[in-house]
């Protein structure tokens, strides 16, 4: 015969796991809204260019949420207080997009296109392609804020936007694919090979850059950040 206390103490118990639950999933959902929201401006950039220009800077757009699993790893790593509004104003890359163009001239020109709107609000800027990282990692990392208008009132999201060109983004896909498999121990001879691959890939870049201005003509209005 079961214990009535036990019972009672298993249900609550359980009842509590799933408000946990959901205040999470509706925490994430704010998010999930805010990368709509950017997805849907660049779309639109997209289109217009196409359209009006006759000329896609866009390669290819990938984005994501964080998991659940992903966000409680950061939050013990970086020692942030376990509470949605530490977390909230701490981690800045819970949505983040990845915008890859076809040069690097493009990567600029559409951040200065997507922070100049009205409703969006620059956050931070990191210029990896001006002042690439030590291993040699470039990109631009643009930290935005942007409203989501929720049945309770608006609520400012922010979502990382980092725009690369091919070339980066194969270097850091490999990069990644690297430290992997090391578990992040990478032996000093495959990281001088990973700079010498990212030096080999920003001439590609810069080569490409010039072959495109000489068919095309300089753009104006593209000035790194």
């Amino acid at each position: 015969m079961s214990d009535p206390l036990e019972d009672q103490q298993i249900t609550v118990s359980g009842a509590s796991l799933r408000a946990m639950r959901d205040e999470f999933q509706r925490f994430l959902m704010e998010y999930r809204f805010g990368l709509a929201e950017v997805e849907t401006k660049i779309t639109i950039l997209r289109e217009e260019f196409q359209e009006m220009h006759d000329y896609n800077p866009i390669e290819h757009v990938s984005s994501r949420v964080k998991s659940p699993d992903s966000l409680v790893d950061k939050v013990r790593r970086k020692g942030i207080e376990p509470d949605f509004d530490s977390i909230r104003s701490t981690i800045t890359d819970i949505a983040g997009i990845r915008i890859t163009c076809s040069f690097v001239d493009d990567a600029y020109r559409l951040s200065n296109l997507l922070t100049q709107q009205d409703d969006i609000t620059v956050r931070d800027v990191k210029d990896y392609i001006a002042r690439p990282k030590a291993n040699g990692y470039k990109s631009l990392h643009v930290i935005v804020d942007v409203p989501v208008f929720l049945s309770t009132g608006r609520v400012d999201v922010p979502v990382e936007v980092q725009f690369r060109t091919i070339a980066m983004d194969f270097w850091a896909s490999l990069e990644h694919k690297i430290y992997y498999k090391y578990d992040r121990l990478v032996p000093a001879e495959l990281l001088a090979e990973l700079k010498d691959a990212a030096d080999a890939a920003a001439e590609l870049d810069a080569r490409m850059e010039r072959l495109h201005r000489e068919i095309r003509g300089p753009r104006p209005g593209v000035v790194p950040l």
